[in-house]
């Protein structure tokens, strides 16, 4: 049975994620008001972001400019921003 949480993001509720995949208290929040669709929203945001931006993950400074994106693009309706990209005409 899947759970449900009021999601952030999509500001409804939504099914939510089956576990906890980013440690910590944000990792906490994240699992407890983020749906599985806003979660691989960001996914493709944040692929897009390493891609573009060629961030080495091993490097702190990249995985804190990475997770701050995270956050501003969750909770707080933030777009991230790619150099170089359109996004394709609807």
């Amino acid at each position: 049975m899947s759970r449900t949480v009021y999601c952030e993001y999509l500001k409804k509720e939504a099914e939510g994620l089956d576990f906890q995949l980013y440690p910590g208290e944000l990792g906490e929040k994240i699992f407890n008001s983020i749906s599985k669709q806003a979660w691989a929203e960001w996914q493709k945001k944040q692929t897009m972001l390493i891609n573009e931006k060629r961030l080495n993950l091993m490097d702190p400074q990249a995985r804190t400019f990475l997770e701050e994106q995270m956050q501003a693009f969750l909770f707080e309706g933030k777009d991230v921003d790619i150099e170089g990209y359109t996004p394709p005409a609807k």
